[in-house]
């Protein structure tokens, strides 16, 4: 779509706006960048001159802030144009690629177990017989390419979704050891197990304000009155309980969302693409929402196609395709071998695995 929108720039001369969040797929593209800072003032000027002050920039600008480059590099080929001395500064205090792990606690019994999982549309194999195990504590991307299952699996697990064949074994809070298989139970009694927040959180909101939906979730998961509200303030404060969901900002609606099925207290939770739509600040709250969850012991994946969001948050990266799961394993290890799952850093300083600007900024600072 890029490459199609750069030939109707150059060929002939068409302008084109473009409002998006994830500055690192489009700003190597830009001519120019209009920034509203959100107070009512904006700037505008080259892509440069704006983001080297901003509050906002994607990895590879924010990494050249960070080691001095100047003029500031805004694609991957930029930078490592200019990242030799940065990289062998780094290796001196190399990242461990057993930062992150497969499993936080391996010896437990896993949250879920799924086994040969299949799913069918008509002649159309969605889901080809994918066992896996998420554990306590965890939290897991689901990454792949549109049309690789990661929905349809997402679904199979919570119970709702189809499944044609296959085993879903969610641990319950009163027999440790014996697993419940959601599909099998009630909607009320699944949602103390698996929660899902879909792709498009309002299709779970069907209420005229946002008072009501916490109330009916509170009935619905058996809670005290308020109890949905005080999750909601907890993710995001100051939302008007009697404005209307589908008027709230897409973060909103995802915290929403994500507040209605937190009250049911499931030990597995699963979210389709929640960062459509987020900006960076928004993103960096999600990923320290979703580490508390995990600390709390839920288990957790996130199917996502958002390579920075996955760098900073999962400690865990499965990767779908053609409705089979072709990779899993720590985040570091699988992110750092694929090319098209590698976050920025991971780009501009390959061979070497980092994965954050901030994992950098912390070696730099131990160095000293």
């Amino acid at each position: 779509m890029l490459a199609a929108i750069t030939r109707l720039v150059h060929d002939l001369g068409v302008t084109v706006v473009i409002a998006e969040h994830r500055l690192e797929r489009v700003v190597q593209y830009a001519d120019r960048v209009i920034y509203l800072h959100g107070d009512g003032t904006v700037t505008s000027g080259a892509p440069a001159e704006i983001l080297a002050s901003s509050s906002v920039a994607p990895p590879v600008v924010r990494l050249g802030r960070l080691a001095g480059w100047s003029p500031l590099p805004l694609s991957v080929r930029d930078a490592r144009r200019v990242a030799a001395s940065l990289r062998e500064e780094l290796e001196q205090n190399p990242p461990s690629l057993s930062a992150t792990t497969s499993c936080k606690d391996s010896a437990a019994e896993p949250e879920l177990t799924a086994k040969e999982i299949t799913v069918r549309y008509g002649d159309v194999v969605a889901v080809s017989k994918v066992s896996a195990e998420l554990a306590a504590g965890q939290i897991v991307a689901l990454m792949g390419r549109n049309g690789s299952g990661k929905s349809s699996l997402l679904w199979a697990l919570q119970g709702s979704g189809p499944r044609d064949s296959g085993l879903v074994s969610v641990q319950t809070n009163d027999a440790v050891g014996q697993g419940q298989d959601p599909s099998k139970l009630s909607s009320s009694e699944a949602r103390a197990l698996v929660g899902l927040v879909p792709q498009t959180p309002t299709d779970l909101l069907y209420l005229a304000t946002v008072q009501a939906e916490c109330s009916q979730a509170d009935q619905d998961a058996q809670q005290l009155a308020g109890t949905c509200e005080q999750l909601l303030h907890r993710i995001v404060a100051g939302i008007d309980p009697q404005a209307h969901p589908r008027d709230l900002s897409e973060g909103q609606k995802l915290a929403l969302v994500l507040a209605i099925q937190l009250c049911a207290k499931p030990r597995v939770l699963l979210l389709d693409e929640p960062t459509r739509g987020l900006d960076y600040t928004a993103k960096e709250h999600l990923t320290k929402l979703l580490q508390e969850l995990a600390d709390q012991g839920h288990a957790i994946v996130v199917s996502t196609h958002d390579v920075e969001f996955v760098a900073s948050t999962a400690d865990r990266v499965m990767v779908m395709a053609a409705g089979e799961i072709v990779a899993d394993g720590p985040t570091a290890d699988v992110v750092v071998a694929s090319p098209a799952f590698a976050p920025q850093v991971a780009k501009i300083l390959s061979p070497q695995p980092w994965l954050t600007v901030e994992a950098v900024a912390d070696a730099l600072k131990e160095k000293l």
